[in-house]
């Protein structure tokens, strides 16, 4: 504890830092209790009990003509809640709005805000607004002794500390709040299924959460929108007190368009459509040719995409843009509020439910003792009434002689001074022999009050029975259906950038300069495109474009980009290295497209090779992999995608024009690496240059292999490569003369 100090002038001396931290703490106090968390006997905050009470007094109850908002507005601020009037108003609109209030308090007439711009509303001084019947749960037992009053801010009135709800409000219309350390996330729920559960707590007081959860399935949110959590994470919610709910758009198909009919609590439909043309006008949606809002009176909610055709996935689609726009929204929940106890605290759901009859038990208890003494009070009264009227001769004889006569009469007939009161001011005409006939039935009213009263009051059961009534009652004048269908769907995932690209063949060219581009076909001829001066055709792939271009350099590195993105072919296309970063003085030696699991042969002219799949060239980075490793002096071959069929088989070329055929399967299937040998050539020899491996072939049995050197062409069946056939790793026998130096092999279909 600090000390204070008083110094001569009889200042008050303290410590800046025991000052600012007990300054801070107050007002951390301040905004967690008087402002920013709701009550969980009444579900309100201040500002908003406030509000409701102001709007009592004024008399704009639901059967009232509504009065201007300012009116509210200012009586609000200059009685009970000295802030802001902008402030206080909007609150009191968020309370009018259907689309934002499960079941709103107030009723407005004027601009109120749309879906769209909920703060759209028209200046308080332009709406009226009168109390909803729903704020009658709140209110119909605040003047029968319910309430706790406190003095407002600066003292001159009183107001209620916590409003007599007939319903747990905290829970219906749920509310947020943001205070100093804490917040608040309360979702909305269903009347009937919280009167339910309430009533099932009451019947037995040992009631489950499980058993709770029976009756309430989730929350219910103003709006049609799907809740899509699953059951297992709600459970976890309203156990823990905290997590969160997930709402998804509904949609259906008409006539092969794509109708979107709810959308999801506090989602801008203008919004939607905003983000949805967006990446339209991005070319991110190729699949959707046009965006309709049809939206009116009729159909608050009516957007209708258009898919360039028929054979558009639609489940597809709708799920890529629940995960990228605010068709799918995902709420936090955090079920903290103000006790009974008048501290701040996260509750599970069966704590809430049970504490809240706790309150609503000693509300009820507390009117019908009010109730009570009333009935007593007026049994008093009627009591010494009937004094009178047995004796009124004497009593008007007392009245008329005395200069005190209540004194008198209480000492002559043993009456209260109450009693005595009551007696002297009556009215003459009361004293007709009627009104003995209307005391004795009143009294008889009264009595039979009394002793239901008190029998209620002296039987918890009985009491509990009249509290799960009125909730029944309750239930039924405002109760609804569910208005949010809780239906579990799986998660929804987002469209690659792959999945949205138009579907086209396309040829990928690569300069000897190292410049790439694209050329829509494949009936494309790369040598003849326009390159720069000094630059010429190197290599060339054919593909579609939503495969990806991989690349092999001399070193035995491999890169990999997407093929949609590259320029047109009609320039001169842009540097390789803009998107991939080789070692220096690396050169590319291999191009291809393809994508998913095809098998490649990859293998160096020193005689070495191995399988792999297209996958294993992938890279998540610009300096690419190391796919082979190479002997000294060697250099690494282009790669060569595999036919399809199980019985392949490998014929492989020296420069010293042999030939080698054997079965795939003798070779390896690695990740990366060396791989075994294809053909027998001479370490020595090869790191010299002098002898090496030229080139490689996969083919099936109904192929023919096809060898060219300048001018000449052979060409071999399956049936006449027996004279090759080895063992990997052997040297292979001699082509025919004339085929010493072989430019190129390629496999055609017999």
């Amino acid at each position: 504890m600090s000390e204070l100090t008083l110094s001569n002038d009889g200042i008050e001396r303290v410590a800046l830092k025991d000052y600012t931290e007990k300054a801070y703490l107050d007002y951390s106090m301040y905004v967690i209790l008087d402002r920013a968390l709701p009550n969980i006997g009444d579900g309100l905050k201040p500002v908003q009990r406030r509000i409701i009470y102001a709007m009592s007094e004024l008399g704009l109850r639901n059967s009232a003509k509504p009065k201007k908002s300012a009116r509210t507005v200012g009586d609000v601020i200059g009685k009970f809640h000295p802030h802001g009037d902008s402030a206080a108003y909007e609150a009191m609109v968020l309370m009018a709005q259907d689309f934002s209030y499960r079941y709103p308090t107030v009723e407005g007439q004027g601009n109120w805000g749309s879906p769209d711009d909920p703060k759209s509303f028209a200046a308080m001084r332009y709406t009226e607004a009168k109390l909803a019947k729903y704020a009658n749960v709140l209110l119909s037992e605040l003047g029968q002794g319910t309430a706790d009053w406190i003095d407002n801010f600066d003292g001159t009135m009183t107001e209620p500390l916590v409003l007599p709800a007939r319903l747990p409000n905290i829970l219906l219309n749920g509310g947020t709040g943001i205070a100093v350390g804490m917040a608040t996330d309360i979702p909305p729920h269903n009347i009937r299924e919280i009167v339910a559960a309430s009533i099932a707590c009451l019947e037995r007081s040992s009631t489950s959460l499980e058993e709770i959860l029976e009756h309430v399935k989730g929350p219910d949110y103003p709006t049609d929108a799907e809740i899509i959590t699953p059951k297992s994470e709600l459970h976890k919610l309203y156990k823990t007190g905290r997590g969160s709910v997930r709402m998804r758009a509904v949609w259906q198909e008409e006539q092969g368009e794509i109708v979107i009919t709810a959308l999801p609590h506090q989602t801008s439909g203008a919004k939607v459509l905003e983000q949805i043309a967006a990446q339209m006008q991005a070319k991110k949606l190729p699949m959707v040719s046009d965006l309709k809002d049809e939206s009116d009176h009729v159909n608050p909610t009516r957007f209708v995409i258009v898919p360039r055709s028929n054979r558009v996935d639609v489940d597809q689609l709708m799920n890529h843009l629940f995960a990228t726009t605010d068709l799918e929204k995902t709420y936090r929940v955090n079920f903290n509020m103000i006790g009974n106890d008048g501290r701040p605290g996260v509750k599970s759901l069966d704590q809430i439910i049970k504490e809240w009859l706790h309150f609503r038990v000693e509300t009820v208890r507390k009117r019908l003792n009010f109730r009570l003494e009333k009935v007593l009070a007026r049994l008093h009264i009627l009591d010494g009434l009937m004094v009178a009227f047995l004796n009124i001769d004497e009593v008007i004889a007392i009245i008329r002689e005395e200069d005190k006569p209540k004194p008198v009469l209480m000492e002559r007939f043993g009456i209260s001074d109450i009693q005595a009161e009551a007696i002297l001011e009556l009215k003459l005409r009361h004293l007709a022999k009627l009104e003995e006939v209307k005391i004795r039935g009143e009294q008889d009213e009264l009595n039979e009050e009394r002793k239901k009263l008190e029998l209620l009051l002296s039987s918890e059961r009985r009491l509990k029975t009249l509290v799960k009534n009125e909730l029944q009652e309750a239930a039924d004048e405002f109760g609804d259906d569910r208005r949010s269908p809780i239906i579990e769907r799986a998660e929804a995932q987002a469209l690659s950038e792959m999945d949205l690209v138009s579907v086209e063949n396309t040829t990928v060219v690569l300069s000897q300069m190292g410049w790439i581009r694209a050329a829509r076909g494949h009936e494309v001829d790369p040598s003849s495109l326009n390159y720069k001066s000094g630059d010429r055709f190197k290599l060339a792939a054919k593909g579609r474009t939503n495969e990806s271009v991989y690349l092999l350099d001399s070193t035995g590195r491999s890169y990999v980009f997407p093929a949609h993105g590259l320029p047109s072919a009609r320039g001169q296309g842009e540097p390789v290295t803009g998107k991939v970063n080789p070692p220096s003085g690396a050169s590319f030696e291999g191009l291809l497209l393809g994508k998913g699991s095809e098998r490649l042969l990859l293998a160096s002219d020193a005689g070495y090779g191995f399988v792999t799949q297209i996958d294993n060239l992938s890279s998540r980075n610009k300096a690419g992999k190391a796919i082979i490793s190479l002997p000294k002096g060697s250099q690494v071959l282009p790669p060569i995608v595999l036919p399809e069929g199980e019985q392949l088989w490998v014929a492989a070329i020296s420069n010293e024009g042999r030939m080698l055929v054997f079965p795939l399967s003798e070779l390896p299937v690695l990740g990366k690496g060396k791989g075994n040998k294809i053909m027998n050539i001479s370490a020595v020899r090869a790191a010299a240059r002098e002898e090496l491996m030229l080139t490689a072939a996969v083919f099936r049995e109904d192929q023919r292999v096809v060898i060219s050197s300048g001018k000449r062409h052979v060409s071999f069946k399956f049936s006449e490569l027996e004279h090759y056939f080895g063992e990997r790793g052997r040297r292979g026998h001699k082509l025919p003369r004339g085929f010493q130096n072989v430019d190129s092999v390629e496999i055609v279909d017999s």
